[in-house]
């Protein structure tokens, strides 16, 4: 793997795991965080399916925008813009005063984030880790 493609999915990787990790937190958890880090990952993955199709980056939060310029390749991907449109609202606003995550926000996200996150490892041809207890096997690029 290009270590330009790496160091993407190392990131997105990174930002899932702390989504993860600050989900199952039990005290003062912070659902704002978790779908931040949720829409990271996704993000990260598709800049990374960008890279990998040799696609310029854009600099922007707006996953249906990275969508569309994947779709010419990953034409298949088109039903996710409902999805990818809600994790983006996650980019900005709950970051900052005016609007809050629930805890059911931040489940939603981070079930979202996972569902893509495997489609795309799945088209960059790397092994999907396997779901809870569960292998899947390792998937090859075709």
């Amino acid at each position: 793997m290009r270590p330009e493609l790496a160091e993407w999915v190392a990131k997105a990787e990174a930002d899932m795991a702390t989504a993860r990790r600050e989900l199952r937190v039990r005290k003062q958890a912070n659902y704002d965080a978790v779908c931040f880090h949720a829409q990271q990952c996704v993000e990260k993955y598709l800049k990374a399916r960008l890279v990998d199709a040799g696609i310029g980056l854009h600099k922007t939060h707006d996953l249906v925008a990275l969508l569309a310029l994947l779709l010419p390749k990953e034409p298949l991907w088109q039903p996710w813009k409902t999805a990818l449109a809600k994790l983006t609202h996650y980019a900005v606003t709950v970051r900052y005063p005016g609007e809050s995550a629930a805890k059911r926000d931040a489940v939603e996200a981070v079930k979202l984030a996972g569902k893509m996150r495997g489609e795309i490892r799945l088209s960059l041809g790397l092994e999907s880790p396997p779901a809870k207890g569960r292998n899947r096997g390792r998937a090859r690029k075709g």
